[in-house]
């Protein structure tokens, strides 16, 4: 056992050994001493806590300074541990062990060497002892999450700074997605302020994804030049990050199965578990610098698609060396990508004849990350057989998340003469749509008028119908909600849920035959709320021509009611822009299916039963939010039934006067029904 556990050390100190990056910039020069800070730096859980109890009191001015100097301290000290690290890691390189008694004793007394190293580093740059900066999980979480920012907003509004109030909502709306009454909060604020919307600042964002997504931009407008400078930029900035991530992974590890202190297990047994749990961080990182913050999934291949977009935007800039490069480097990811492969060769044939195609190589930053990723790969595999803990290779390069582009070749080449010479044209194959979209199937019912299509709403997977119901059934069921309906029923007892200028109240199919049963309200009545939940499912399904059956996922009647003096120049909405299966991100282009959202939901209807109100129209938008599609306003009877994905970002518009009652129901397909009713 001992001798399997010193293999792995052994193959834990080539890791070591093997050289960073060269992206990641140059390490320190050894004669470089790094200066001392000017005072000591303060923690920033107590400058966090001394803020959030000034915000309490009441002392506005005294919480921005020290929410304010909480946020730069945990950023100073993430930056005095990766600057200490790098710095040690060239003052006090690790020696391989020798041979004979004694082999292990030039390692360990190196990997000392470098414990003082980086001890007396941290020292020296906070002005004390690292100790401490050493805080409490909730606290961590809570800088992650950027809760400071949400104290901060409000700080600054009652101070009256409106700029840097949008600028922290901004900030925590970004890792926040789905806190509405951030987004709502942004809003409103912009509108007193007058912020325009390229004045919206995250002063937490990643340098590496936003020169990505600038990136992206201009190679979609065409502009490769400029594509390449932020692509560039994006790889330089995605190492950098990359050894901050690495060297913060290096931090004290939490220990599920057994008290640290009181583990009984001998010197290679504790170091080899100590060090899985940071090897498995660090070959995390991929993941966590591929993540936009408040997301829980990453950017599909979005390393390899920075050099699969360069190796395009080189060749249309006529650099075919260096677009070769690129194309050999997204080939170390994915060596059997047929179309890159098509690519290199058309690329080769492309070069002077001075240069010797094999002699062009992939590049180099990468070829050195790509061998460490692999190395520690199979160490953890390797340390997972022998030292017994369960361990399972995630899939960190998804290949099907490739560039959604043309692949456009020069002007006065034409299309054939491309393929002919092998640069691909095809897109890059994409996710499929797990469902055919189909639409136009028969309304089932009589006297139901249909009003408009997918394509009449301008959208996909659309449809508005009038005359579901009677204006007896719309009464009957108006009446039935008066009885039943609580405030804040279905969100969780709030009574302004996504905006302070209306009362929310709701009620479920259930509680309303409940009530029904009981005698509370006429059984008939009750009865008539399930029906027409029930007729509208079977629209749904017969109009989209589904081949699979609807469940019911969620039913709710909803009323929402003008609240008197506060409608005056109102600017917000009464319910955001969402979509009903995945959390919109508008900044992004994208909705991510994901909890908190109810990805399980595959179709959406709302019912109207009045429309004795002002305001309160339906709207359909595109995935920015902001672009109006189609504007629908409520009537009695009046259905709109839609697809719950990202392609129908929708909301409802401020109600102004009265009240407005609706009946929504979610669906969802067999195949997720089945799955959710299996025994546990």
């Amino acid at each position: 056992m001992q001798e399997r556990i010193w293999a792995l050390l052994l193959l834990l100190l080539l890791l070591l050994l093997l050289p960073p990056p060269l992206c990641g910039g140059p390490p320190d020069s050894p004669r470089q001493e790094l200066e001392p800070e000017r005072g000591p730096l303060q923690p920033f859980d107590l400058l966090y806590a001394s803020g959030v109890a000034a915000y309490y009191n009441g002392d506005y001015e005294q919480a921005v300074r020290d929410l304010e100097s909480a946020l730069l301290s945990h950023r100073r000290l993430r930056e005095v541990r990766t600057r200490c690290a790098r710095h040690c890691a060239v003052r006090r390189p690790l020696e391989p062990p020798g041979a004979g008694p004694g082999a292990e004793l030039p390692f360990f007394r190196a990997l000392l060497e470098r414990a003082r190293c980086y001890r007396s580093c941290e020292t020296q740059r906070l002005g004390g002892p690292a100790s401490r900066h050493r805080v409490s999980e909730d606290v961590r979480s809570d800088f992650q999450r950027r809760v400071p920012y949400n104290y901060l907003q409000r700080a600054y509004i009652k101070l009256n700074q409106l700029q840097k109030a949008v600028e922290a909502a901004h900030t925590f709306f970004m890792a926040n997605p789905e806190h509405m009454e951030m987004q709502q909060n942004i809003e409103n604020y912009r509108m007193m302020a007058g912020v325009e919307e390229f004045q919206l600042i995250d002063r937490e964002a990643k340098p590496h994804l936003e020169s990505y997504s600038a990136g992206v931009k201009h190679y979609e407008a065409d502009d490769f030049e400029v594509a390449i400078k932020y692509f560039e930029r994006a790889l330089r900035e995605y190492f950098s990050e990359d050894v901050e991530c690495r060297t913060l992974c290096e931090g004290p590890q939490r220990f599920e199965e057994y008290e640290y202190l009181g583990h009984k297990g001998g010197l290679y047994e504790t170091i080899a578990d100590h060090y899985m749990q940071v090897l498995v961080c660090q070959h995390e990182c991929v993941r966590e610098l591929a993540t936009r913050p408040g997301r829980l999934s990453p950017i599909e291949n979005f390393l390899p698609l920075h050099y699969d977009y360069l190796q395009f935007a080189y060749y249309r800039v006529g650099e075919y060396v260096k677009a070769l490069e690129c194309a050999k480097a997204y080939l170390l990811f994915h060596p059997d990508d047929e179309d890159v492969q098509d690519n290199v060769d058309y690329y080769e044939s492309l070069l002077d004849d001075s240069i010797d195609p094999e002699s062009i190589e992939a590049r180099e930053d990468l070829i050195m990350f790509v061998k460490r990723h692999k190395l520690e790969s199979e160490l953890i595999k390797s340390a997972a057989e022998g030292l017994g803990f369960s361990y399972t290779e995630p899939n960190y390069w998804i290949s099907y998340g490739g560039r959604q582009d043309e692949n456009r070749v020069p002007s006065g080449v034409n299309v054939e003469g491309a393929e002919v010479h092998g640069l691909s044209m095809g897109k890059k194959s994409s996710p499929k749509i797990d469902r055919d979209l189909r639409e136009g199937g028969p309304l089932l019912y009589e006297n139901i008028t249909f009003v408009y299509n997918s394509e009449q709403l301008n959208g996909t997977q659309r449809v508005l119908l009038d005359n579901v119901l009677s204006e007896e059934q719309c009464r009957e069921l108006h009446s039935v909600a008066s009885g039943i309906m609580l405030v804040g029923d279905g969100y969780r007892g709030k009574t302004s849920p996504h905006t302070p200028n209306e009362k929310f109240e709701g009620a479920t199919v259930l509680k309303a035959l409940k009530f029904g049963y009981e005698g509370r309200v006429p059984l008939k009545s009750a009865r008539l709320f399930y029906d027409i939940s029930e007729k509208a499912r079977k629209i749904v399904e017969s109009y989209f021509m589904l081949n699979s059956t609807l469940y019911f996922s969620y039913t709710h009647m909803v009323c929402r009611t003008a609240l008197s003096g506060q409608q005056d120049r109102r600017n917000d909405l009464s319910h955001p822009i969402h979509a009903d299966n995945c959390l919109l991100d508008p900044e992004a282009n994208e909705c991510w299916k994901e909890p908190p959202a109810y990805t399980f939901r595959d179709y959406s209807a709302l019912l109207y039963m009045n429309d004795d109100f002002e305001g309160g129209e339906f709207i359909f938008t595109e995935m920015d939010a902001k672009t109006v599609t189609a504007s629908i306003k409520p009537k009695c009877g009046r259905m709109i039934s839609f697809s719950s994905g990202g392609e129908n970002p929708h909301g409802v518009k401020a109600v102004t006067k009265g009240q407005r009652c609706a009946l929504v129901s979610s669906e969802i397909g067999s195949s997720i029904w089945k799955f959710l009713m299996q025994p546990s």
